[in-house]
């Protein structure tokens, strides 16, 4: 749907999840229903722009989406039945705009159910997430592949096989309860999580970032946190995202040129965001049920109250690191945690905790790895090994801005190496 108004286009992603779910609660059948769903998309695409948005959009879309289940139903042999199924199961209260004043519980936001189907337990967690991403975020197959770092044809393999699990095991179209909606809410966290990342920094691509994902997923949260008040991890996550998205502003400079944290301008940053994310953690983080997403979000706040990079509490961050890597120790927290270790007793020590990555499969080829070690060693003044470090992170990276960067970085070095 490129070349729409933004307005347009952002309306018609938040509806896509919406009207996908509605069609999938309805029927079942999500091969049809997201097909039927994309191709109302579509038309809403040429047509609204010309004859403008009608009253109620998300109707629109839903009988659109409908008309094209009835197209696919009446290619199948069981076509009469299918119909009537069809028919019957549509109300006309489903196509009628929802009342202003209606009921916060009665107005069931099929796009978050959508979500828990996407993390049911009958696939595996790589497929929750994958198809989530897809079904909900919008990212393309090549963007998930991006994301989980294997082929494109791979993932597209993956996301069909999810699809086709749904659809041969009748999984209900419902929010689970109980123990069971705990253990799927750290998925559907995850999943959230992801499509922030993908839209704060996109993975690969000319472009530094894609707010829109960002701003699906802070959306997510926040209904999330509507239907889970109580929940701490999912306010954590939300400040997180909040605390995070401030900066947005501030990360690129004039010549859309990538803008480090430590070079941002501060007086740029949303406040209006820093103090709801900071509101939200110091609400949470006091009931003594700690866990990862309050703990980052507390290091977001941390680096966001401080008014300059040199006033940030490193040992503050530190300790809050120590902690994270207790409760959800992986690979990039202990590279992050490296930096902090820097801060607060110097490059050395950072160095000396990145050297463990080096055997981590996980991230002895990843960009990031070489170019954390890169700054570290810039520090430490071993320019020549920060100068190959950084060569090879702008070799890895898939993100254009990034290399961008990278490679001044590089270009800066260069000039400060003595040559034999």
């Amino acid at each position: 749907m490129t070349g729409l108004e933004p307005v347009l286009e952002g309306l018609l992603r938040e509806l896509a999840p919406q009207v996908l779910g509605t069609l999938v609660r309805r029927y079942g059948r999500f091969d049809a229903c997201e097909d039927a769903t994309q191709e109302a998309l579509i038309l809403a695409a040429q047509r609204w722009p010309k004859e403008g948005v009608p009253a109620n959009p998300r109707g629109w879309l839903v009988t659109v989406a409908v008309h094209r289940l009835l197209d696919e139903f009446r290619s199948e042999a069981a076509r009469r039945r299918r119909e009537e199924t069809v028919f019957a199961a549509t109300p006309q209260s489903e196509l009628l705009a929802r009342p202003a004043d209606a009921e916060p519980g009665v107005d069931r936001d099929d796009s978050l159910s959508l979500l828990f189907l996407c993390c049911h337990p009958a696939l595996s967690v790589p497929s929750q997430i994958a198809l989530t991403l897809r079904a909900v975020g919008g990212l393309t197959t090549a963007q998930i592949a991006a994301a989980f770092l294997v082929p494109e044809a791979t993932m597209a393999q993956r996301i069909s096989r999810a699809k086709q699990t749904i659809a041969g095991s009748n999984l209900p179209f419902a929010m689970p309860a109980g123990a069971e909606r705990a253990e799927r809410l750290r998925t559907v966290l995850h999943v959230l999580y992801l499509i922030f990342n993908e839209g704060y920094t996109a993975s690969s691509g000319p472009e530094l970032t894609a707010p829109h994902l960002s701003a699906e997923a802070i959306r997510l949260t926040r209904w999330l946190r509507g239907l889970l008040p109580d929940d701490a991890e999912v306010a954590g996550l939300l400040a997180l995202m909040l605390l995070t998205d401030a900066r947005r502003p501030a990360r690129i400079g004039p010549d859309g040129a990538l803008v480090p944290l430590d070079e941002q301008d501060r007086s740029r940053w949303d406040r209006q965001r820093i103090a709801e994310g900071i509101a939200l953690i110091s609400e949470v983080l006091p009931r003594g049920e700690v866990g990862p997403y309050q703990l980052q979000a507390a290091i977001a706040a941390v680096h966001d109250e401080a008014e300059t990079m040199e006033a940030t509490d490193w040992p503050q961050i530190l300790g809050l690191y120590d902690l994270l890597a207790a409760v959800a120790p992986n690979p990039m927290v202990t590279l992050n945690r490296a930096v902090a270790l820097a801060m607060v007793y110097g490059p050395a020590a950072g160095l000396e905790l990145l050297a463990a990555l080096e055997s981590d499969r996980r991230m002895a080829r990843h960009h990031r790895l070489f170019a954390t070690r890169a700054h570290l060693r810039e520090l430490a003044g071993d320019r020549k090994g920060a100068l190959a470090d950084f060569r090879e992170a702008a070799r890895r990276t898939t993100s254009l801005p990034e290399r961008r960067h990278l490679i001044a970085r590089v270009a800066r070095l260069e000039g400060t190496v003595t040559r034999p």
